[in-house]
C-alpha cells in the first residue's frame, strides 16, 4: 500500500489519555517475489506506553524486524505491500500520513538502532559528521555548533576522549563503540520512542550487558517507550516490562516479562525458555526446539508451529488457533495453552 496523503496531521506532544504511545494494530506485510507472495508479517499488534520497554522476540524470519521497518516507514516498496492494518502514534496513523510528513516524525518522534553498525555507518564520513547531520538537517545547526552537539552525545553514551574521536573514521572503533555511536544517532533528537533491533548482536557478553544498561538509563533519562527486537530471551530478563513472541509472522504470546518465565503459555515460548544455557544443567546438552522455521511461501496448514510442536493435537493441523485472552494482560495462539502452562 502506497503512503497516500490522506491526511497532514501529525501526531501531536502532550498528553495521550487512554491511547499507548504506540499502537500496532492487525498489521500485515507482504513481499511479491517471482517465487510467489511471502507474507512476511501477518496481523501483528502490540502496544507501547512512555517509559515502557516491550521486547519483541522470535527466530530469524519470524517477522520482527519487518514490523518495526513498517513503523519507521523504510520499507521498499514494491516488493513490499502494507494491505491493511494501522501503526498508531500518539492517535495518528502513520501508514495515511504522506512522505514528507513521514520524514518529519522519522528520527525525531521515532527512532531506531540497526543491528550491524558497521554496515549501518557510512566508511566515508567521521562519526562526528555523521551525529551532526541530524542536527544540521533537522534543526537548521550550524557546522560548528551541530559538531559540539555531536562531542556532547558521544561523551552522553560514554564513547572515551569523544573530543579526540569525534573526527575519527567508524572503521577505528570497536564493536561496542560503534553501537554507541549508533545510539548517540539515534537519541540526538531526543525521540519519543527507541527501537532497538538486535542491538547487542555480534558483541561479547561483557559488551551486551553494558549497552543494555546504556539503553535503560537513557530511557529512564527522557521516559521515552523502547521496543527491543531481539531473538535472545536472556538479554531482555532484566529490562523488558513485557513481552511478544514472534512466530511465522504472527503474535504467538503476549505476556508480563515475569509471567513468560515464570510460566509461559505457547509451546514456542516454553521452548525458547528451555533453550537458555543454565549453570544447573552443566555438562548436559543444550535443549534444541526440533525442526525448522516455516516457509513463508508454503505456510503449514493450521498452527504454523505444529510441525514443532510437542502438544500437537489434530485440531492443531487443520485449525489456525485465535489469540485467546487468558488475562487482562496475557493471551496466547495455542488451542492447549492451558496444557502448556501446567505441562
Amino acid at each position: 500500500m502506497k503512503n497516500t496523503t490522506t491526511t497532514e496531521t501529525l501526531p501531536a506532544e502532550g498528553g495521550l489519555g487512554d491511547e499507548p504511545l504506540l499502537a500496532i494494530d492487525d498489521l500485515h506485510v507482504e513481499f511479491h517475489t517471482r517465487a510467489g507472495v511471502v507474507r512476511a508479517v501477518n496481523g501483528v499488534s502490540y502496544s507501547l506506553n512512555p517509559g515502557e520497554t516491550l521486547a519483541v522476540l522470535g527466530e530469524s524470519g519470524s517477522g520482527k524486524s519487518v514490523t518495526a521497518q513498517a513503523i519507521m516507514g523504510i520499507l521498499d516498496m514494491p516488493p513490499a505491500r502494507i494491505p491493511r492494518g494501522e501503526v498508531r502514534f500518539r492517535g495518528t496513523d502513520l501508514l495515511k500520513l504522506s512522505d514528507e510528513a513521514r520524514t518529519q516524525v522519522r528520527g525525531q518522534r521515532i527512532s531506531m538502532v540497526f543491528q550491524d553498525a558497521l554496515s549501518s555507518l557510512n566508511p566515508v564520513f567521521t562519526v562526528g559528521w555523521q551525529i551532526s547531520e541530524m542536527f544540521r538537517v533537522h534543526r537548521g545547526m550550524s557546522k560548528r555548533d551541530s559538531l559540539k552537539k555531536a562531542v556532547e552525545l558521544m561523551e552522553r553514551v560514554r564513547i572515551p576522549a569523544a573530543k579526540q574521536r569525534v573526527n575519527d573514521y567508524p572503521h577505528q572503533f570497536s564493536g561496542g563503540m560503534r553501537q554507541r555511536i549508533m545510539i548517540a544517532m539515534s537519541i540526538a533528537l531526543d525521540p519519543e520512542v527507541l527501537i532497538a533491533d538486535e542491538p547487542t548482536t555480534a558483541l561479547d557478553v561483557t559488551v551486551q550487558a553494558q549497552i543494555m544498561e546504556l539503553l535503560s538509563e537513557l530511557q529512564r533519562e527522557s521516559n521515552m517507550g523502547m521496543i527491543l527486537i531481539t531473538h535472545d530471551l536472556g538479554v531482555v530478563a532484566d529490562v523488558a516490562d513485557k513481552i511478544s513472541v514472534m512466530y511465522g509472522g504472527r503474535i504467538v504470546e503476549n505476556a508480563p516479562v515475569h509471567d513468560i518465565y515464570r510460566s509461559p503459555a505457547h509451546p514456542y515460548t516454553k521452548g525458547l525458555l528451555e533453550s537458555i544455557p543454565r549453570v544447573d544443567l552443566k555438562g548436559q546438552d543444550l535443549y534444541a526446539i526440533k525442526g525448522a522455521p516455516p516457509n513463508l511461501l508454503d505456510m503449514p496448514t493450521g498452527c504454523a508451529f505444529h510441525p514443532r510442536c510437542p502438544y500437537r493435537q489434530d485440531t492443531c493441523v487443520t485449525d489456525v488457533p485465535p489469540l485467546h485472552q487468558i488475562s487482562s494482560s496475557r493471551s496466547s495462539a495455542c488451542h492447549y495453552w492451558r496444557e502448556v502452562i501446567d505441562g
